[in-house]
Formats: structure tokens, C-alpha cells, sequence
């Protein structure tokens, strides 16, 4: 056994797998803690510790604390507060967490799960990947888990990236060509657990431009709130010398966290938009990153064409509403309000959708017709309401 904290193999064997599940290309695994029933835990490379998202939870799971601590949202705020839960073990099938610690919010966080559309109960971060050769196989939905001293060579097909870790987190140099024709050499965070393409932090530097068509929207959910920003796009993106063209690109809003950005001397990050389109192999121990096309790699890169955005209740029932709108997109011109419910898409009801598969539809193609059903609540009284049938076409909005 182990007696050092970090992730291992159970038994001695060259490479273990663990199935995962993927929506928008995040990487959700189940995960048992002290021996709990399993749990979805997402696996991000952006985040330097174990966190779990309920103090409620860890108090059911009989978890000890020895302090709290104050952390900083993604949005600048820091208030938000976490107590240190110092020593578990988690359980993920063929691997073991050993000494694990846990930061666990004492604010409840269930927002993940209104805009993925599964219970997300925590995070695994850097821990996961500090030892071992971590191969993320999107195509399959496996992670691959290699013993500490395999991998020594790099695998056939895959390009080898140089790696730098910062405060326990992945970075890489790229190269963007901007719609102004200038080029960059980002240095970028790797972000498994982001659902954005590309994003630029525009007040890292004087030399990340705009693109002339962009649109403003909520960029993602994080700790803190929801990020706020624009859309739009580059020319193209260059990383192991795989070239994709028209990445959408988030360009988020200052924050009052930008300075934790600017310490860290990147530009900006890579999400799972485009790592979900790649086989990766993270090498932590010798800063190296293994990179090859996955079967979806050169699909274009779409962005919702109706103009809503979409949330499930958190609770058992797929229920899925309208939580914001942009003017003058189709949905809105069609008559649809945010906080409307979505009965049906297209005649199939919404039960039996998946909300990534829903965000999937409404992002495919212009000129297809969106028929839906919707029940409208009369001001703050459920037991009041409306039914009304929505009919409009996709438009291409960036």
C-alpha cells in the first residue's frame, strides 16, 4: 500500500481503464469516497485540488475537517468558503485515491448540474494525474491509467507537446492566426474541465484583438457565477502542428481574478471544445503532453443558432427551461420567454432528451425548423399556466 498521497493502481499491471461518461466533452467518472456510494466527479485539469460541492454531502459521509479556508471564483469573488477535509480515500474501480484531501464548499454548489443536465457532486484535480500517464481516449469515453514508468517513449500517432506546470496546472504554446491577420504564440491553460473552445483573456495582453463579428453572451459557469464575455472567433489554431480553422473564441470580461491569470503568464486556456476533439495523454512527471486527432477533429466548430440558453431543474425529473435569451435571435423572435418550459422538441418530449443532446440540436444546422412546446407559469404561481407551441428556423449567429 501506498503510504504517500496520490492516485494508484490496485494491482501491479501495466495500464488499467476507467470508463467515463462525456456531455459537451466534459469527463464525468464515478467516484466512492470512504467507501460512499459512488459519486459523478468531473475530471479537470484546471483545478489544483479535490473538491466536493456540498457540506451537507460530507457531513453524510462522516467527513472531518481541520480548517477553513477562503477561495477565489473564476468571477473574483472571495468569499466563497470551503472546509479541508485533510485525509480520504477515494474510490474509482481499478485506481485508488490514497491520503486524498478534499476542499468541501460550504455553500451548496448545484449549478453544474442545471447546465450539464447530470448530478455533478465534485471535481478531481491535479491529484489524479500527478504520477501517472493519464491517456483521455473522447472517441471511446476511457481513460487509460499507465503504471508510473511506462509511457517512457511516446506511443505511435501521437504528437509529443512540450508541458510546463504552473501551480500544479497544465500549460502549452500555441499558435493563433487573429481575423486581423496577426499572429500569437499563447501560452495556454489546459482545461479538461472548461466547456469553451479557445478563450483569450484580453487583458493579459495589448496583442489579442477582437474579431469584427462577435456576440455577447454568458461564457460558462464557474464557482464563483457565471462568467460574461463575447464570442466570436480566430482564424485558425495551431498545437502540435494540427491546424483547426474558425475556433469560436470566448473573451471573457476583466475580473477581479484576472491577476491570478496574469501570474501565471498565459493568455489565455484550451477547453474541451477542442480537447474533445483530440486523443490526450497527460505525462505530469515529464511535462509532456501526447496529442493525436480523434475522429471528430476537423468538424466545424457551431454555436447555438436559436439564441436560448438552457438549464435542467436539479432534481430527478428531466425537466428543462429557458434561462436566458439574446435579442433578436430566432427563439426570441418566435415568442419564446425565458423561464418558459420545454415539454417537447420537435413532437419528442423533453424527458427523453439529454440536455447536451438539446444544446447538440439547436447548434447543427442553419435552416432547420425547431418545433416546440412549451408550458408558460402566469407570474410566480405554478399551479397557474399556459401550454403554447413555438415554431422557428436556426439561424447561424457568429
Amino acid at each position: 500500500m501506498a503510504q504517500v498521497p496520490g492516485f494508484f493502481m490496485k494491482e501491479d499491471k501495466r495500464k488499467v481503464t476507467i470508463p467515463f461518461y462525456a456531455t459537451n466533452s466534459l469527463i464525468i467518472v464515478t467516484v466512492s469516497i470512504n467507501g460512499s456510494t459512488p459519486l459523478n466527479f468531473l475530471v479537470d485539469t484546471g483545478v489544483r485540488s479535490n473538491i466536493l460541492f456540498s457540506k451537507s454531502l460530507g457531513d453524510a459521509l462522516g467527513l472531518e475537517y481541520t480548517r477553513r479556508i477562503k477561495l477565489v471564483g473564476a468571477d473574483g469573488s472571495d468569499d466563497l468558503m470551503a472546509s479541508v477535509s485533510p485525509i480520504n480515500h477515494f474510490d474509482l474501480g481499478p485506481v485508488e485515491g490514497i491520503f486524498q484531501s478534499l476542499l468541501v464548499l460550504e455553500q451548496e454548489f448545484l449549478e453544474l448540474e442545471s447546465v450539464i443536465g447530470v448530478p455533478i457532486y465534485g471535481i478531481l484535480g491535479h491529484e489524479f494525474f500527478k504520477y501517472n500517464p493519464v491517456k483521455i481516449n473522447y472517441d471511446d469515453g476511457k481513460i487509460i491509467f499507465y503504471k508510473q514508468n511506462a509511457l517512457k517513449w511516446g506511443p505511435l500517432m501521437y504528437r509529443k507537446l512540450d508541458m510546463t506546470l504552473y501551480e500544479n496546472k497544465p500549460y502549452i504554446t500555441a499558435t493563433v492566426k487573429q481575423k486581423d491577420g496577426s499572429i500569437l504564440y499563447p501560452k495556454l491553460l489546459i482545461d479538461t474541465g472548461a466547456n469553451h473552445g479557445l478563450l483569450f483573456n484580453r487583458e493579459t495582453s495589448d496583442d489579442i484583438t477582437m474579431p469584427p463579428l462577435f456576440i455577447e453572451s454568458a461564457l460558462g459557469q464557474s464557482l464563483g457565477g457565471v462568467l460574461y464575455g463575447y464570442i466570436g472567433r480566430v482564424e485558425y489554431m495551431k498545437f502540435a502542428n494540427f491546424k483547426l480553422d474558425g475556433v469560436l473564441t470566448s473573451f471573457p470580461d476583466e475580473t477581479a481574478f484576472s491577476y491570478v491569470i496574469k501570474e501565471s503568464g498565459r493568455m489565455g486556456s484550451l477547453g474541451a471544445e477542442v480537447l474533445g476533439r483530440t486523443r490526450l495523454i497527460f505525462d505530469y512527471p515529464r511535462n509532456r503532453l501526447f496529442v493525436r486527432k480523434a475522429e471528430n477533429f476537423y468538424s466545424p466548430f457551431e454555436f447555438d443558432m436559436s439564441g436560448m440558453a438552457l438549464k435542467k431543474i436539479p432534481n430527478e425529473d428531466n425537466r428543462i427551461y429557458v434561462s436566458d435569451m439574446r435579442p433578436g435571435t430566432p427563439a426570441q423572435r418566435a415568442g419564446i420567454m425565458i423561464s418558459d418550459e420545454i415539454l417537447s422538441i420537435n413532437k419528442v418530449p423533453t424527458f427523453i432528451w439529454e440536455l447536451g443532446e438539446i444544446n447538440k440540436l439547436l447548434r447543427s444546422e442553419p435552416g432547420k425548423v425547431i418545433e416546440l412546446e412549451i408550458r408558460r407559469y402566469k407570474a410566480d404561481d405554478l399551479s397557474i399556466w399556459e401550454d403554447l407551441k413555438f415554431t422557428f428556423t436556426l439561424k447561424k449567429q457568429i
